[in-house]
């Protein structure tokens, strides 16, 4: 077995479970925002918008391993984070099928787009709204995309023992 292919599948089968605790974390959080006074809500708010950034981050460090390891090139640039979904959701008939669909580069956009908005603003000028969407999406989205994930680590794993 390739040793390099044997690290990443192991990575990304580990990477999916912690995701799954981020993912509960957050819905976890939202609860809490939906039930609590205006003035505790805000501490809510915050950590479900740091497990969703999370979430999003964990989903590119796994791309950021598939890109080097598996494609040998890695997006650069101004867009590189969006480039790097893109990559994920292309087919390179010589070396690997998509790692993930369009439509789940699509929705991962929005994940993307929040992490930055995470990153760059402060909390206090975080609005739940946005929080509210992506936490309705991702009972339906999560399942597809770990689908695809472990997919495509059982593609690698068939690789690497031919």
């Amino acid at each position: 077995m390739k040793l390099r292919y044997q690290n990443l599948i192991e990575r990304i089968r580990n990477e999916l479970s912690d995701l799954e605790q981020v993912i509960e974390r957050a819905q976890e959080g939202w609860a809490n925002v939906q039930v609590t006074s205006a003035k505790e809500r805000q501490a809510f708010v915050d950590s479900v918008a740091l497990n969703l950034h999370g979430f999003y981050s964990g989903l590119e460090r796994l791309f950021e391993l598939i890109a080097r390891q598996v494609d040998d090139s890695l997006p650069e640039g101004a867009i590189w984070h969006r480039e790097l979904v893109e990559q994920m959701a292309q087919d390179f008939p010589n070396s690997r099928p998509a790692v993930i669909s369009q439509e789940n580069a699509k929705v991962l956009d929005e994940f993307r787009r929040f992490r930055h908005l995470v990153r760059n603003v402060y909390t206090i000028n975080l609005t739940p709204v946005k929080m509210d969407g992506l936490l309705r999406i991702l009972p339906i989205f999560w399942p597809k995309l770990r689908a695809e994930l472990l997919a495509f680590a059982n593609y690698l794993e068939a690789l690497s023992e031919e």
